[in-house]
């Protein structure tokens, strides 16, 4: 039996779950900020490009552990004081960035960015149950998870547009700034939360264990690990197979990040009708466009066709196991929500592992064929081997 919050809302605190939003995208976005200034950054601190990329992977690793243990570390504390907390880190470590001497201050910074990432994270969707009555969960969800599709959306361009402006550090504290509005619009809205659930090192471990779980976190891992092969390494198929120029590969990247928003809004819709449909489906889908990319990629207007099919299908799928996290793990949903976010992030590092390697030795349609046998494996192991709650209604409580 699932535990009851008692404190669940009759109507969506609409605000609060926003600012819940707003937040996550705030932290991917400033995750994201460096890739779009390597070059200032590696000139003014006198590394290379390849040593300023780390501050990339530092992050990733913090927000590994961070998404494993973050929960049972703060297991005795009022989530609403957890979340806060999250908020100052963001701001330090952006402060850090913007006006640190070293490098070293830097990598200090972004390690407290990986952990306030990590942890907000995996906290996301168990506060959204606590934010939302359970009908109006998977609608709470989208509006959670279209702030991290906006934050990959415009977290390059515009890393790249303020540096610009204001050099690289200027762009550290206008996302220190972020996270200040973060931090009062959490304390204005959001209620009171105490901590709920298992406790210990081993409770994320311990979920993991439970009927069910290591095949649906296969299923994560094979569809983010296949979208990443691909979103990793578009641009050398765009442009080497496509015959995109810079211009039009900036287009297609905007292309495709306002399909995903689309999708992503969009997503109560199809989960509605029926979430392991959705599961199934949305793999199968993009493993067909990742088909017709390999047949079709000389030609420009089948290109477009596809990364905006391919957008907009991806936007279901984290809003999806998000939902399937809620209904099926609802009773430990912080645990749960852990484990989920690890299991995302050692994927997206997979996936761009595996991608370059093949794009090294094979050339650019690699990547591609890669992501398409990883989707098209999502597929065949949602549709036979993950229960989806039957019994469960859209958003609603067990039968």
């Amino acid at each position: 039996m699932h535990q009851v919050d008692n404190n669940i809302p009759a109507k969506p605190m609409w605000s609060a779950i926003f600012a819940i939003a707003v937040s996550v995208g705030s932290l991917i976005t400033a995750e994201l900020l460096p890739a779009s200034l390597l070059t200032p950054m590696a000139q003014e601190l006198g590394i290379t490009q390849g040593m300023a990329g780390q501050s990339l992977t530092v992050t990733a690793l913090a927000a590994i552990f961070a998404s494993l243990f973050a929960a049972s570390l703060t297991r005795r504390i009022d989530r609403r004081l957890v979340v806060m907390g999250y908020s100052v880190l963001l701001i330090v470590s952006s402060l850090l960035a913007a006006f640190g001497p070293g490098f070293g201050l830097m990598l200090f910074g972004r390690v407290l960015l990986g952990l306030a990432l990590g942890g907000f994270w995996s906290m996301a969707a168990s506060l959204t149950m606590r934010l939302a009555p359970p009908a109006d969960v998977p609608k709470a969800l989208s509006m959670v998870f279209g702030g991290v599709s906006v934050a990959l959306v415009i977290a390059a361009p515009a890393g790249s547009y303020l540096g610009a402006i204001l050099g690289w550090r200027g762009v550290f504290v206008v996302s220190a700034v972020l996270g200040v509005i973060c931090l009062a619009w959490q304390a204005r809205t959001l209620p009171r939360m105490p901590a709920q659930g298992s406790g210990g090192a081993g409770a994320v471990f311990a979920v993991f264990k439970r009927p069910g779980v290591p095949l649906a976190m296969l299923a994560i891992f094979a569809v983010f690990a296949g979208q990443f092969a691909f979103f990793s390494y578009m641009r050398p198929f765009f442009e080497n197979v496509s015959g995109f120029g810079v211009q039009g590969v900036s287009l297609l990247l905007l292309l495709f990040g306002v399909a995903n928003c689309i999708g992503t809004s969009l997503s109560p819709v199809f989960l509605k009708t029926s979430l392991k449909l959705t599961l199934a489906l949305g793999p199968l889908v993009l493993a067909c466009c990742a088909a017709g990319m390999l047949l079709a990629g000389p030609s420009p207007a089948a290109t477009v066709l596809l990364v905006a099919a391919w957008g907009f299908v991806f936007g279901t799928v984290p809003v999806g196991w998000s939902t399937w996290v809620t209904r099926e793990l609802g009773d430990d949903a912080e645990n749960a929500g852990g484990l989920q976010v690890a299991v995302i992030q050692l994927a997206n590092t997979a996936g761009a592992a595996i991608g370059g390697l093949v794009l090294d030795s094979a050339g650019a349609r690699a990547p591609i064929m890669v992501a398409g046998l990883l989707l098209g494996a999502t597929f065949l192991i949602v549709a036979t081997c993950v229960s989806a709650a039957p019994g469960v209604a859209a958003g609603g409580q067990r039968h």
